[in-house]
């Protein structure tokens, strides 16, 4: 038994805030925005032609001269106005529809997306395609975004200040017979499309109000120069504010005047990183991300999982009651488990379904859950629940009741499946075919069982397990432990997998499956992918989002290199797989009335022979020697980890060859072989094996060879 230790260090000194080393650009630039700027061009009646049409308005000769000169950009900007406010006046939404399709632009959407699209091309010229995606550019918050899928996975990730345009004339249906448009055409012939001057960064709070409240960590001065600086506003009042910025450190304090002013009016109050983080990122960030006091008002809406402290989420999940146990488990949402509801089954088809999506391409991360239930009375219900992970109060939830409908509720319930997936049921359910398609979820594929979360013995069963137990006192210690639920929660928790609606450990094998071919799958392609530009940016956007819908999570993030599949990703997915293995062996044992000795059906099925090894023997001395030796203490941040020897044990199974036969052996060497307490079931079930995802690590520690000495993260060895 290995335990680890921790002790504390000196503790670093804080951090210096982000924006006090970033060069900034200099507070010269005015914002150009099209029909925003305030027409000055003095032509009117005066000017008209003969036919009644006002006089077409050129681009400047000049126009290039003047974009090097402090004004620029505002000229620009005026000339791009009076041509939009022209065009406006004399092309109708479907005329700008038949010049977006005459050129090849996408003519889709609202008035609001056609106009200004149409507007840029006939100013600006014709968008290429995108280079990585071939879909369609878009002018978006100052700077041009791809429109189009990356695959069906993921939405494209794109963007660009310098896109790419067509060169040659504007082509318009001969059916639009404006003689403005037909005037300013021909005035541009044999001309270059102006430039658009975009700059970003000195945009990103354009249009926005921002008043500052209470002590910050940098002066009030230093933050209004930064926020103008950028596009935005300083209000002293929070009345009309866009949002209002605080520290969290006044939310502890209780707040300003202007803090509680904001919590009455629903406005917005983020803490100062959300203007750290949007001139690093460069674009206004979501507020929501950085919410400091939606979750103590009353008629809030909380806050989601993934935007708590870690800590905060821990302790909510850890806590946290397992809603959705596998394929024949109630959703506890639902209530009508305490009415004695049972999932509904017929033609050997289970109707209980769990679907996820995560598209980092457009921060996308939801579930889906959908299940008929029947209660005493023959009365059928719907549930049906949709929203964002680990964001309940956000979430879509009703329960409908079908009565005596069957055929009404299964209509319903495939309906339902059809539009969340874009597939049909019963290939699904029968075959498990099923293609993924753009913007809709993919199903998690339940087992029939019990997710150890539920299953195992929760803390107040330990005991009396034990007490119970016929096993000898070391080994019922060593099983009360694997048997727990803490190690499988606390093992989900760290990846932030531990979601209490759907049964990450009750998953098929043919979901684990998919799961490994999709991480092999990565690896391969990942070898081939450049390691930066947009391809290798659209490339990690989609893996990672293929990957989290597969295995969700309350903090989907976008992996990026060989390693980090390698480190992070395979060795999380040996976990969840070795987690569905312990909810197999374990399974409703705690929760049975017909067992006396839970603990010992469980050695029973692990098919091994466990003992503890004496102190003071030789194999005990050698573990010991050995673990001075090699093991070293790691120190994070300012924790050092450590390891202590509490018991050690000797393992006899048929899943791997006996010990005496390998101590036998010529050249045999003593190698660790880490594990955690999560995956121990599985080992000691199925042996230490060669895992497929072990061809990940080949240059990054791959798997141990030989007699190993197993150390665990919680306790075990």
């Amino acid at each position: 038994m290995v335990h680890e230790t921790r002790s504390r260090v000196h503790a670093a000194a804080q951090e210096e805030g982000k924006l006090a080393s970033k060069k900034q650009k200099p507070d010269n630039e005015t914002k150009e925005r099209g029909q925003n700027v305030p027409s000055k061009n003095k032509k009117s009646a005066d000017n008209e032609g003969k036919d009644g049409e006002p006089e077409a308005p050129t681009k400047s000769k000049k126009l290039k001269a003047e974009e090097s000169e402090p004004n620029g950009r505002e000229a620009a900007a005026r000339e791009f106005a009076e041509f939009c406010k022209a065009i406006g006046e004399r092309l109708s939404l479907e005329d700008m529809r038949k010049i977006l399709q005459a050129n090849e632009q996408d003519a889709s959407g609202s008035e609001d997306a056609v106009v200004p699209r149409c507007e840029d091309m006939m100013f600006y010229g014709p968008l290429e395609k995108c280079p990585v995606c071939e879909g369609q550019l878009e002018f978006k918050e100052w700077k041009y975004k791809c429109t189009g899928n990356y695959s069906e996975w993921a939405r494209c990730t794109f963007s660009t200040n310098d896109p790419s345009r067509r060169s040659g004339s504007i082509e318009v249906p001969d059916d639009i017979k404006d003689d403005f448009i037909r005037k300013w055409l021909k005035q541009q012939e044999g001309k270059e499309f102006p430039k658009r001057d975009l700059d970003e960064e000195a945009h990103i709070f354009s249009g926005m109000m921002i008043a500052l409240s209470g002590r910050m960590s940098r002066s009030h001065g230093y933050f209004k120069e930064q926020i103008m600086k950028h596009g935005g506003k300083v209000k002293n009042s929070v009345l009309g504010a866009t949002c209002v910025v605080a520290s969290p450190a006044e939310r502890d304090k209780g707040g300003s005047g202007g803090f509680a002013e904001a919590l009455e009016r629903g406005t917005p109050v983020v803490s100062e990183n959300w203007i750290i983080d949007s001139i690093e990122k460069k674009e206004a960030q979501p507020f929501a991300a950085y919410d400091i006091v939606t979750d103590v008002v009353p008629e809030g809406r909380g806050l989601p999982l993934g935007q708590l402290d870690p800590s905060e989420e821990a302790i909510e999940t850890l806590a946290a009651e397992v809603k959705l146990a596998g394929k024949r488990s109630v959703h506890k949402d639902s209530k009508l488990d305490k009415d004695g509801g049972c999932v509904f089954e017929k033609d050997g088809i289970i109707y209980n379904c769990a679907f996820a999506v995560c598209d980092l391409g457009c921060q996308m991360n939801e579930l889906c859950i959908m299940q008929l239930v029947m209660v005493p009375g023959n009365r059928l219900h719907l549930f049906y629940k949709k929203g964002p992970i680990g964001h309940d109060q956000m979430a879509e939830e009703r329960v409908e009741d079908f009565g005596s409908r069957v055929n009404d509720a299964i209509k319903e319930f495939v309906r339902l499946f059809e539009e969340v997936t874009g597939n049909e049921f019963e290939p699904w359910e029968r075959q498990k075919k099923f293609e993924k398609k753009s913007m809709k979820m993919y199903p998690l594929d339940m087992d029939v069982g019990v997710d150890v979360r539920h299953g195992g013995a929760a803390l107040r069963q330990l005991g009396s397990a034990a007490a119970h137990c016929k096993l000898d006192p070391s080994v019922s210690f060593l099983l009360k432990q694997l048997c727990g639920q803490e190690i499988y929660r606390y093992a989900l928790m760290e990846m932030a997998q531990d979601l209490p609606d759907l049964p990450i450990g009750m998953l098929t094998d043919l979901h684990l499956k998919r799961g490994e071919e999709m991480l092999l799958q990565m690896r391969r392609d990942a070898e081939t992918v450049a390691e930066s530009g947009p391809e290798a940016d659209a490339f990690w956007t989609d893996a990672s989002s293929k990957w989290f819908t597969l295995f969700p999570t309350t903090r989907p993030y976008t992996m990026r290199g060989f390693e980090q599949i390698a480190d992070n990703v395979a060795s999380g997915f040996e976990t969840v797989r070795d987690i569905n293995d312990a909810s197999r062996l374990i399974g409703d044992a705690f929760r049975s009335t017909l067992l006396d000795d839970p603990l010992s059906e469980c050695y029973k099925k692990l098919g091994c022979c466990i003992s503890a090894v004496a102190e003071g023997s030789e194999d005990y001395k050698m573990v010991l020697k050995y673990l001075e030796k090699t093991y070293e203490p790691v120190e994070v941040e300012d924790v050092v980890y450590g390891v202590s020897v509490e018991r050690i044990y000797a393992v006899e199974s048929s899943a791997f060859p006996l010990y005496e036969e390998i101590r036998n052996l010529p050249n045999k060497i003593l190698l660790w072989c880490g594990t955690r307490s999560s995956n121990l079931l599985r080992h000691l079930h199925k042996g230490y094996l060669v895992l497929a995802v072990a061809s990940l690590g080949a240059e990054h520690g791959g798997g141990a060879a030989g007699r190993p000495v197993k150390e665990s993260s919680r306790g075990v060895s």
